[in-house]
């Protein structure tokens, strides 16, 4: 059963118009976000065959993922929603902004409702679980579904005043996400400009419109939400997370994923900002904290604690040691 207080649909932040609920024209609004990047991508696939792919186009396409995709995973998720360092802030409304121009939502539903998968992960509660409708191969498949996407059309909203009301006492996060739409927009104004001008044409802004603008968010989507659904059902599990708690470590995705589909490492230790707890384990958006935290625009960086690492592994009778005090 669902607890009630878990779906108390309080509204996301004071006059904002970008909240989830069940109404049509959300729904709506949703639906477009979800379908017009993915019907892009079978468009860009057919213009692309036999006609080749501009160079630039995938460059650009390259920049913006690298940029709005570092704005998810590094400002969204291990900045804004686990605190894994500190940052000055310009920083943190830059990270923000860039996160924004992914296409995933305001930031502020964006850490309310990963708030509350971290605080229910795979129980009832939890607004993405692949484990919804059981664990038979019907009721897997359609939870994997519902993770992936589906969750964003159940009429299930999550409540920031419960889950995030640091964000909403913070007046330039409250900016920022009010301007979601205005941040969407530019997201695709941005690469048909620079299309425009490199290409030296219209052709030129329109193709990198539909390859750094659609097709890249779309991309980015798709990874963000496999992080839901496929790093819960198949992987590897090498550290201890909470009873129920299934987060799986998936590597095909990690360079994709910004080093994000280290999930098992997440889920054991949420705030720590490497989610790579291993040798070779590729975690790009760890590399740039660590850069930023070389320039001094970052401090306070909860790094992996070797030692708490360790007595995190599956199969270790060493009871976790507690956190140190900041």
């Amino acid at each position: 059963m669902r607890r009630r207080d878990d779906y108390d649909g309080e509204s996301s932040f004071p006059g904002a118009a970008q909240h989830f609920t069940a109404s049509t024209s959300q729904m709506g609004l949703t639906a477009a976000i979800v379908v017009i990047p993915l019907a892009a991508l079978g468009a860009g696939v057919w213009l692309a065959w036999g006609n080749g792919l501009a160079l630039r186009d995938l460059l650009l396409a390259g920049v913006f993922y690298v940029v709005t995709g570092l704005g998810v995973t590094v400002g969204f998720h291990r900045l804004l929603t686990h605190g894994s360092f500190t940052a000055r802030p310009w920083l943190r409304v830059a990270l923000a902004v860039a996160g924004s121009m992914s296409f995933q939502g305001n930031v502020i539903d964006w850490v309310a409702t990963h708030r509350r998968h971290h605080a229910f992960t795979d129980r009832p509660g939890d607004p993405h679980s692949p484990y919804r409708y059981g664990t038979s191969l019907r009721g897997q498949l359609r939870g994997l579904a519902h993770a992936h996407l589906g969750w964003m059309f159940t009429g299930d909203p999550t409540p920031a005043t419960r889950y995030a009301p640091d964000l909403l006492a913070d007046p330039a996060m409250v900016k920022v996400a009010r301007a979601f739409p205005a941040l969407s927009a530019v997201s695709l104004a941005l690469p048909f400009l620079a299309g425009w001008v490199i290409g030296g044409s219209l052709y030129g802004g329109l193709t990198a419109f539909l390859w750094a603008g659609l097709v890249r968010v779309a991309l980015l989507q798709h990874v963000t939400w496999s992080v839901n659904s496929l790093c819960h059902v198949m992987g590897s599990r090498p550290f201890r997370t909470r009873r129920h708690d299934r987060a799986t470590n998936l590597w095909p995705l990690a360079l994709l994923s910004f080093g994000e589909s280290w999930h098992n490492g997440h889920h054991s230790e949420p705030t720590c900002a490497r989610h790579g707890m291993e040798r070779r384990q590729i975690d790009p958006s760890a590399g740039f904290i660590r850069l930023l935290e070389r320039l001094g625009w970052v401090a306070d960086v909860r790094w992996p604690d070797p030692g708490r690492l360790e007595s995190r592994r599956a199969g270790s009778s060493e009871r976790p040691r507690a956190p140190a005090e900041d």
